[in-house]
């Protein structure tokens, strides 16, 4: 099973769009995909809970994490395989991580902690909270949004992670990803 959640290899930048819900990490994954003319991987746990919502009215559960890692991962897998430059991801293990600790009380799997940690990224995007935020089916923590950014931050800065915090419209946001971003794709002398 520990296999299911580990990166095959690839040759191409990967960088998350990372960060609280309802923060516009949809909206720049598909926006910088088509800018780059590459692929991006949607969010798993998106879909999943939906879906659940939608047959049982529930929300996630601590039984739900494991499968919606194994779930981001084959996307994620099967989209490295389909580049060799870019490739941005609307979420990681290391978000599922910090979601499980904050609805939880501090628990995540400890395979799906391990491999939020092996799993490799070359930047991360925090996405501000500077947004309004908006309401859905699965979203529910509006007021704890200053809480959340600071979870997803310290998480970054524990395990020494690449990141810069996204800040502004989408238009500025895009923007400074792309500055950033195209640092990256500078060859190395």
């Amino acid at each position: 099973m520990e296999k299911t959640l580990e990166q095959q290899h690839s040759n191409c930048i990967k960088v998350v769009l990372f960060g609280p819900e309802s923060t516009g990490k949809t909206t720049l994954s598909k926006a910088l995909a088509e800018h780059y003319g590459t692929h991006w991987v949607a969010e798993y746990a998106r879909d999943y809970l939906q879906n659940k919502w939608d047959i049982e009215q529930k929300t996630c559960e601590r039984s739900d994490l494991l499968p919606i890692a194994i779930g981001q991962m084959q996307l994620e897998n099967a989209a490295a395989a389909k580049t060799d430059e870019l490739l941005f991801c609307d979420t990681n293990l290391l978000e599922t991580k910090v979601y499980s600790e904050v609805y939880y009380d501090g628990y995540c799997d400890p395979v799906i902690k391990d491999y939020a940690k092996k799993n490799c990224y070359n930047l991360y995007f925090l996405c501000d909270i500077d947004v309004p935020w908006v309401a859905d089916d699965l979203r529910d923590k509006p007021y704890e949004r200053k809480k959340m950014f600071s979870a997803f931050e310290a998480a970054l800065q524990k395990q020494e992670l690449p990141y810069v915090i996204l800040s502004g419209s989408k238009t500025n946001r895009l923007k400074n990803a792309v500055n950033h971003i195209n640092q990256l794709l500078i060859p190395t002398i």
